[in-house]
């Protein structure tokens, strides 16, 4: 048996390879109940032998007693502002101070483009490898020492990897929420009764300060390295930011994606613009634009600091910012497609990302609540990329005494009957089917990519047949003419004539597909697929009870009971049947068994993939010989996740199932 000293060594180690896989590489090779086991094993050898504590080891990134004060740290070096360009023009002005005060060497030199992280900077030093010390930025010379906080964030390495670390070193980075975790953990304090935070900066932020570090580790904190700085006495043999950002990602330290090294301020252009057109709206986190630096480091020592508050070798190229604050004039509730009742709220207009504002969601009554979002307030509204505005909150300090709490109405808005909720869901609805609220919208989806992907039927098309009474329900469709669409305005006969032939092409699509366009309250694309597969036709899933529906697997009871219900109703069942009679596809084509690569195996897909979507990632892995499903259990073989991958992440790595991305799951299946 090894001595406790080794064993304590050992486990150190084997959770601290666990916790990087988990936290920074994202592919955890250690259940969850695993590594709880080796935990307790460590804290109980430490209890027995507290000489064997190390300040590294993983029991201590909880466990130091909360303070009354935080003790103020000195930066040896200051943590510097940076200057801004918010246009292209104000960046190549930049370039032309450096050029004018350093020469062409500036544009020899190359950039290094990075995100620029909305979160709370810190400063982290580390000895032999050890953390050591934890600070906030503060006034830039002077932070708070927040170091048994620091201790709790899961992705900050409690000990450096590899042999190269210098015994001495400081790594500078962001402490931020991403934003799946930060709405997980307001849904939370909802639950529990208690105010939810205003937005991930200002809460990180405030979490780094606390002074009971227990409750830093209850939240989900993150954190990005992006630069180091020698301590004095210690030489760097690095020659680049690129090689830094390389250096801090080999020691196990998290850098932010999307970092570039270009060779030119073109480059830089072409990055930064791409960054706030395509890749800001994909992020999940908050940044508020990009980091360009003088990538050579000596130039960069020699170019120096404007007035001891700026680096000359560094700018922020920020983009139009995605908050703003404005009134909230209104709440109104618009009906969805199954009815849910979605309070949304009505702007004074206010220009947010180049867009103007005017609407923006609530999401559902309890959150308004929680956030005591009321008629009348200044609001921060937040809009990212092409994502749909949204209420973050209020500003307290800036209530007059005339603003107005509200609720949600008893009833539908629309159609008048009284609203009900379940009791597993915080949204209302209206269970009337033949509601109008729910018409256009459901025609919408009906028509949508995933559904029935109808080419050329925008909102805007789908709400001008409507009103002109020629669309009631998706059957209508394909009754229309082209004489009826070329009548409308803005349609001329050759449009006319090709959404005709797209709606006629759309009946050739499988029943899974109409499934999911029918709008079947919790039936998504891939719970269509399941159904579909399993009954084969549309009227054999009709005549099918609950327990039938139930025992698919991937099927839970609450969609059984929704399918059900829905296919009970006299209106659902005489519009399936329109839609039998104008030619609609109702069977589903049955795959091929295969006996490929991965027969036997059973796999879940989660998150968005780079390059594929969901089905056709599933027909690949179908075709390989796999059983995909839409649930997560003891018995699935590996989960594929992609970006924002959510709940079924968490269950993967609490029952210890493998994860594996997009490429590795192409790999498999021998592609």
């Amino acid at each position: 048996m090894a001595s406790p000293t080794k064993r304590a060594a050992e486990l150190r180690a084997l959770l601290d390879r666990a916790s990087y896989e988990y936290y920074v590489l994202d592919r955890p090779s250690m259940s969850d109940a695993e590594y709880d086991v080796r935990f307790r094993e460590l804290q109980a050898i430490e209890r027995e032998h507290p000489e064997l504590r190390t300040p590294d080891s993983p029991t201590q990134r909880v466990g130091a007693a909360p303070v009354s004060a935080l003790p103020k740290h000195t930066h040896h070096v200051p943590m510097l502002s940076l200057d801004n360009a918010f246009s292209n023009e104000e960046l190549q002005a930049w370039e032309d101070r450096l050029v004018r005060l350093a020469g062409e060497e500036v544009r020899q030199a190359g950039y290094s483009a990075e995100l620029k992280i909305d979160g709370a900077a810190v400063s982290l030093l580390y000895e032999d490898g050890v953390l050591v010390m934890g600070a906030t930025r503060g006034n830039g010379s002077v932070g708070e020492d927040v170091t048994p906080n620091i201790r709790t964030v899961r992705d900050v390495p409690l000990r450096l990897r590899g042999d190269d670390v210098p015994a001495r070193i400081e790594v500078r980075g962001e402490i931020y929420y991403p934003f799946d975790l930060f709405e997980r953990m307001n849904e939370q304090r909802v639950q529990a009764g208690e105010p939810v935070f205003a937005n991930p900066r200002n809460a990180a932020a405030g979490t780094l300060r606390q002074l009971d570090p227990a409750m830093t580790a209850t939240r989900p904190l993150r954190f990005f390295g992006y630069t180091m700085i020698a301590a004095p006495g210690e030489t760097l043999r690095i020659e680049t930011q690129s090689e830094v950002l390389a250096a801090l990602e080999s020691w196990g330290i998290p850098v932010a994606p999307h970092r570039q090294r270009c060779a030119t301020l073109a480059d830089v252009m072409t990055w930064a613009h791409r960054l706030e057109h395509e890749l800001r709206a994909t992020l999940n986190f908050a940044i508020d634009g990009g980091v360009v630096k003088i990538d050579k480091l000596a130039l960069q020592e020699d170019l120096g600091v404007v007035g001891g508050r700026e680096p000359r070798w560094a700018i922020a190229r920020k983009f139009a910012p995605d908050i703003a604050e404005t009134r909230l004039l209104e709440i109104r509730v618009n009906v969805g497609r199954t009815g849910a009742l979605n309070p949304y709220a009505v702007l004074e207009p206010v220009e947010i990302g180049g867009t103007t504002v005017t609407y923006a969601t609530l999401h559902n009554e309890d959150l308004i609540i929680a956030k005591d979002l009321r008629i009348g307030d200044t609001v921060q509204v937040k809009r990212a990329g092409e994502v749909i505005p949204q209420v973050i909150g209020p500003v307290p300090e800036k209530r007059t005494g005339d603003e107005q709490p509200w609720r949600m109405p008893t009833h539908c808005p629309v159609c008048g009957t009284a609203r009900v909720r379940d009791e597993e869901e915080v949204a209302y609805y209206c269970p009337n089917v033949r509601c109008e609220g729910r018409r256009l919208e459901g025609l919408v989806h009906f028509t949508s990519r995933d559904a029935m992907d109808i080419r050329g039927l925008s909102y805007a098309r789908l709400e001008q047949l409507v009103n002109a009474g020629l669309v009631s329900d998706p059957s209508d469709l394909y009754a229309l003419a082209v004489e009826q669409i070329g009548a409308l305005e803005r349609f001329a006969e050759k449009s006319a004539q090709l959404l005709v032939d797209a709606i006629a092409a759309s009946k050739a699509q499988p029943l899974s597909r109409l499934l999911f366009g029918l709008g079947i309250r919790h039936v998504g694309a891939t719970a269509a697929e399941l159904l579909a597969r399993r009954f084969g036709s549309m009227a054999s899933l009709m005549r099918a009870t609950e327990e039938e529906i139930g025992e698919v697997h991937g099927i839970g009871t609450i969609i059984a009971k929704s399918v059900v219900t829905y296919f009970a109703d006299p209106t659902a069942r005489a519009l399936v049947h329109r839609l039998e009679v104008m030619g609609l596809t109702m069977t589903e084509p049955q795959p091929v068994a295969q006996d490929g690569a991965l027969k036997g195996h059973t796999v879940v897909i989660t998150g968005t993939l780079p390059t594929l979507s969901r089905t056709d990632a599933a027909a690949m892995l179908e075709r390989a010989g796999a059983r995909v499903t839409d649930s997560v259990s003891k018995k699935t073989s590996f989960l594929v996740a992609g970006e924002a991958a959510g709940s079924k992440l968490d269950k993967a790595n609490a029952l210890g199932v493998e994860v594996i991305d997009e490429a590795e799951m192409l790999r498999r299946v021998g592609r």
